[in-house]
């Protein structure tokens, strides 16, 4: 089974044509990220030597300094340093799902070139970091997989017209439920599928470190001077949003930046994180991985869902194994804001919500 790859390369170029020096980014990033040109080297497998002369090879074409150093206290970035390294978090977190997509559609294509045995399983799936690491799991395991990240909407509808063999999807948990499952019911009503649980997850606040605005609920981005982010429109976490704000009779018409749209949750917090808006709406791991505060707001449940049929395939049964494995479960577990108490719990839909159990209007 081919594995495909697809990592993002950027950079600059002066008014000569010449480009920054290979690596010098992720040489800034890593500073960023240790505090030491010596540490960042080191990380990347440089001599101290080779990375200070990419320092200032990167500092001739800009005419201007990228990093400051201090005896016995470090590496700093200067301000145009540090925004060289944020600009590669922004374009990795917006990227990545959508690179992993295609790296598993071309493997696919590549599958059917050498004559070999099509994926076991076909997985559209609204990006999140449960799905992510069960994909991983079941990569890891040999089952050969297509999967591709789309929103939650998509992922239904795709369901629902045989493209794919299991959809997942996140149902909020509260007063929002009902208008979620009025809005997926269009594609998942009166099918037979069943439910399979990965795990309850947090959505909230994500705000810059400290709070300095002082952002406690979602009344607080209506405020004077408040720059906030949102997923992109279509997202199921942007939908949650909606509904969220009009249950508290509030205008998203009157949040800065409410129609500033993100693809993936870390790309809403690096966004945060890099002093481009005071507040995004998403998930806490990212939110923790870019050192921000997190103020919960809502719970929901991911799960995935697939037609009774499939619940016997051995592909299926793999994906149950997994969700029951307790070192699997453990990894999920330490996913800020997850808990995977349920974890590969099956119920028909039906039965998890009786709503979506016939045609009829709910």
């Amino acid at each position: 089974m081919q594995q495909v790859s697809i990592v993002p390369v950027w950079t600059i170029q002066g008014a000569q044509g010449a480009p920054l020096p290979a690596r010098l980014i992720d040489l800034l990033v890593q500073v960023a990220e240790t505090g030491s040109l010596q540490s960042a080297a080191r990380v990347l497998g440089l001599s101290y030597r080779h990375a200070w002369a990419l320092v200032r090879q990167g500092e001739a074409l800009f005419q201007a300094p990228l990093m400051r150093m201090a005896r016995g206290k470090g590496s700093t970035l200067t301000e145009l340093g540090a925004r060289i390294a944020w600009a590669d978090r922004r374009i990795q977190a917006r990227l990545r799902p959508v690179l992993e997509t295609l790296s598993s559609e071309l493997a696919q294509e590549l599958r059917g070139a050498l004559a070999e045995a099509p994926a076991a399983l076909r997985i559209h799936a609204s990006h999140g970091f449960a799905i992510e690491r069960l994909i991983d799991r079941l990569a890891a395991d040999g089952l050969p997989l297509a999967f591709s990240y789309a929103s939650s909407s998509a992922a239904a509808a795709a369901l629902r017209d045989g493209d794919c063999d299991v959809a997942g999807l996140h149902i909020p948990i509260g007063a929002t439920q009902a208008a979620a499952l009025a809005h997926y019911g269009r594609w998942l009503r009166g099918q037979d599928l069943q439910l399979v649980d990965i795990a309850v997850r947090r959505q909230g606040l994500m705000v810059r470190a400290g709070n300095p605005k002082e952002l406690f609920a979602l009344a607080d981005l209506a405020r004077p001077g408040v720059r906030f982010v949102n997923r992109q429109p279509g997202s199921g976490t942007r939908f949650l949003l909606e509904q969220l704000l009009a249950g508290q009779q509030l205008a998203s018409t009157a949040i800065a930046g409410f129609e500033q749209g993100e693809y993936t949750h870390a790309a809403v917090a690096a966004h945060v994180a890099s002093g481009m808006a005071d507040a995004g709406f998403g998930l806490e791991p990212p939110a923790r991985q870019f050192k921000l505060d997190f103020v919960p707001v809502a719970t929901e449940r991911y799960f995935l869902l697939c037609r009774s049929g499939v619940m016997a395939t051995p592909a299926l049964q793999a994906v149950l194994q997994a969700l029951h494995d307790p070192a699997f479960r453990q990894l999920l577990a330490a996913l800020p804001g997850y808990d995977p108490a349920a974890a590969g719990a099956v119920t028909p839909l039906a039965e998890a919500y009786p709503v979506l159990a016939s045609h009829g209007q709910p």
